[in-house]
């Protein structure tokens, strides 16, 4: 089946079963090892992305699900030279740590400042309810999307 959707804002035109999942078309096709996989079944939000800006479990999206819709993945969010304040907040209040989850943690955080830019510790939380981290115990990763929210309210 071929379907033409937006990754990263670069439009494309993809060959692939219409029941392959999107995970596995963003690794393998694209690339895009980001995107992790975790459980393979929707509980760890491991392989979220943003689908027309909202968080999804790429696991569990079927790729023929997605012509025409745009999807955004962890390497569409910044660049290690250009980070984003999220993504540099997440660094320095130590909320990434193994690397498993933070792809996910991320697109959750993205879609939740750009729908509410400052959001309060219950809805930071409640944001990324669907990311299992083991490493961190979550604060400081609220702590990372509140002063990303910070940040962002100060840019220009």
């Amino acid at each position: 089946m071929s379907v033409t959707l937006t990754v990263n804002g670069s439009l494309l035109t993809l060959e692939a079963p219409p029941a392959a999942r999107l995970l596995d078309v963003l690794r393998e096709r694209l690339g895009l090892t980001g995107t992790k996989e975790g459980c393979g079944e929707g509980e760890c939000g491991a392989c979220t992305v943003l689908l027309d800006g909202v968080p999804v479990n790429a696991c569990l999206v079927a790729f023929g699900q997605c012509d025409g819709r745009e999807v955004t993945t962890v390497e569409g969010l910044g660049s290690t030279a250009h980070l984003t304040p999220l993504q540099e907040a997440m660094v320095t209040e130590g909320g990434a740590q193994c690397g498993i989850c933070t792809p996910g943690m991320l697109l959750s955080a993205e879609a939740l400042l750009r729908e509410r830019p400052r959001p309060t510790e219950p809805e930071i939380r409640e944001a990324i309810a669907g990311n299992v981290c083991r490493c961190t115990g979550y604060q400081r990763i609220v702590n990372a999307v509140s002063e990303a929210a910070k940040k962002r309210e100060a840019l220009p």
